[in-house]
């Protein structure tokens, strides 16, 4: 069986135990796991600490507390060819969910305040709260909203089904 095979049947079953995706590196495509070769150079380098080994040793984002400042760190501490700057950061982009505190008319904006692209506004409404308006061309899916959320109520999905929405 070959790396690819083995890859795609772990990520499989790890999609089973309801984890979801593998979230991977910024700049990164499908063929990371057959480029990269586990230095961890690009996790010890990450300043916001959002890069950690993961299945198989290979680096895994998670935006548990901090989100990805496209800082580009890892990048340069990477020698193999594992990286595309060219392309877009991630393959994902935020969707808020409906246990959002806001759209329960609870005033809350944690969201915005985090999103340094300005892709998350909160448009005054007249006598309550206002609603959050995710603007899904400013989004880089860089999960500083989906860190700062107190409600967990911000996810990462694919590009296609952000846009389906």
């Amino acid at each position: 069986m070959t790396k690819t095979n083995n890859n795609r049947r772990r990520q499989f079953f790890r999609s089973l135990g309801g984890h979801g995706p593998i979230q991977r590196p910024p700049w990164t495509g499908d063929d990371f796991t057959e480029r990269c070769v586990r230095c961890a150079a690009c996790i010890d380098a990450c300043p916001e600490q959002v890069l950690f080994h993961g299945g198989g040793g290979y680096p895994e984002i998670r935006f548990k507390h901090e989100g990805c400042s496209l800082c580009r760190a890892c990048v340069d501490a990477c020698d193999e060819p594992v990286f595309d700057i060219r392309r877009n950061a991630f393959p994902w982009r935020a969707r808020i969910e409906a246990h959002c505190l806001a759209l329960a008319d609870i005033h809350c904006q944690s969201c915005q305040d985090a999103c340094e692209w300005h892709a998350i506004a909160f448009p005054p409404q007249l006598g309550r709260p206002p609603k959050p308006r995710l603007n899904l061309e400013a989004c880089t899916g860089c999960g500083a909203c989906q860190a700062q959320c107190p409600n967990h109520a911000i996810t990462m999905t694919s590009e296609e089904m952000a846009h389906a929405e």
